[in-house]
């Protein structure tokens, strides 16, 4: 097989596929990050999602009939009120589910070294449940993902479960970590475009192209990006060991 040819191929069939989520178009939110990455010969975004606030209703314990089966009552990719959830929790007629989704990030790469490169600055940014996997055919998959998930239950056959104080405390709650994952993603971004940058003139300037070479390169172009862990970074781990959000990958992406 030859990969590069086929890489290519599979990078433009899917940035001209129609975007068939919900918006049907990349989040605001990421878009630079997005367009980014698509500008460079070896890597092209397969999903993305900036992060959301969501209230959905009629959930059950399998995530297949979840996905089939619940109505959506709110969502946003903002920060949120208490007014927007009260208004959602009035026309729930099941169970309904408030949860923050942090950004998520798929990244199908030319070689491992350039996965490995993505995720040395993912995992510095923050985004520390990032991995890579490799496909049988041979696709390179790196994945952007962080832990500081919420979900929590509001409702039971249509009865609001809680009080509005802790409604309040929620609100706060969701969007604080709506606002640490912006930071994370600027974060991201800023390392990414000084890592991938660096790697690129790195190329041109050598021509290597051995996959051992190039990976060498690479992990040591994201060290250098971020070889100090600063003070944020540290509470970053304190936060995502603190929390117990749920994972929830790409199930709920339409």
């Amino acid at each position: 097989m030859d990969t590069e040819k086929t890489f290519s191929q599979w990078k433009k069939q899917c940035l001209s596929k129609v975007d068939y989520s919900k918006k049907g178009s990349v989040d605001e939110g990421i878009a630079h990050v997005v367009g980014f990455l698509n500008e460079y010969p070896d890597y092209f975004t397969t999903s993305s999602c900036s992060g959301r606030l969501i209230l959905i209703d009629g959930v059950s314990d399998s995530p297949e009939v979840q996905k089939r089966n619940c109505s959506w009552l709110f969502a946003t990719h903002q920060k949120c009120r208490k007014e927007d959830l009260v208004s959602g929790l009035e026309k729930a007629g099941a169970d309904a589910v408030f949860k923050f989704e942090p950004f998520v990030l798929h990244v199908q790469c030319r070689r491992l070294g350039d996965a490995q490169l993505l995720h040395s600055v993912a995992v510095n940014s923050g985004f520390r449940n990032s991995g890579i996997t490799v496909g049988k055919r041979g696709k390179i998959i790196m994945a952007v993902r962080s832990t500081h998930g919420l979900e929590v239950p509001l409702s039971r056959k249509g009865q609001t479960l809680v009080k509005e104080e802790y409604l309040d405390f929620l609100v706060e709650l969701a969007n604080q970590k709506m606002e640490e994952n912006q930071r994370r993603i600027e974060r991201f971004y800023s390392s990414l475009q000084s890592a991938v940058r660096a790697d690129s003139s790195a190329d041109r300037s050598t021509g290597l192209t051995q996959d051992k070479s190039v990976s060498t390169r690479k992990k040591k172009s994201a060290q250098e990006c971020s070889r100090e862990a600063t003070a944020q970074d540290l509470e970053d781990v304190i936060l995502l060991n603190g929390d117990n959000g749920l994972e929830d990958g790409l199930h709920l992406f339409m």
